[in-house]
């Protein structure tokens, strides 16, 4: 469903500990939602880890396994470790769950903040505030961070093409768009 008035490309960056499960995850979900809306091509979407120790692999193959459940392959991408360049670079940081968040808020220059946000803060009705960790745990896990994910990336479309081009992300919960 394309817009007809143009929005200015909206860059986005998910962060987790590793970038080897949720962020990937996100990534992976968040562009293919995108694709299908028709609107890919008006974002920039990467995904980083706060460690460095799984930098350069592939995400985690139960990462893998339940996305490729959701006709969603994220194969090709590989782990990095976020940059103090991604706080000039990206519009929108959205951390898993609140230590990722202090992290990235220790990382961050002063002014640069307020680009902060927890991802799930996209999916209020689901009464979530963080997506857990999946990596200790089995495909169940990885099952209940997709649809978590699934839900809040559902709700961030619908808050970024609701906003005029020159808009930052308000900061309040929306509903996600059904679909």
């Amino acid at each position: 469903m394309k817009q007809d008035n143009p929005i200015a490309p909206k860059s986005i960056l998910f962060v987790c500990l590793g970038n080897i499960c949720r962020s990937p995850i996100a990534e992976g979900l968040f562009r293919h939602i995108a694709r299908q809306t028709g609107v890919v091509d008006r974002f920039v979407i990467d995904s980083a880890g706060l460690g460095s120790w799984h930098v350069g692999n592939p995400p985690d193959e139960r990462a893998q396994s339940a996305l490729l459940a959701r006709g969603v392959h994220i194969s090709d991408l590989r782990a990095r470790q976020v940059t103090l360049a991604d706080f000039d670079e990206f519009d929108i940081i959205l951390a898993m769950d609140r230590t990722n968040s202090q992290g990235l808020l220790k990382l961050a220059p002063k002014d640069k903040q307020n680009k902060v946000h927890l991802m799930m803060e996209f999916a209020p009705n689901l009464g979530v505030r963080e997506i857990p960790d999946p990596y200790f745990g089995g495909k169940e896990g990885f099952d209940y961070v997709c649809q978590l994910v699934d839900a809040a990336a559902r709700g961030l479309l619908h808050n970024l093409m609701s906003k005029p081009s020159s808009a930052t992300l308000s900061g309040r919960p929306v509903v996600p768009a059904k679909g």
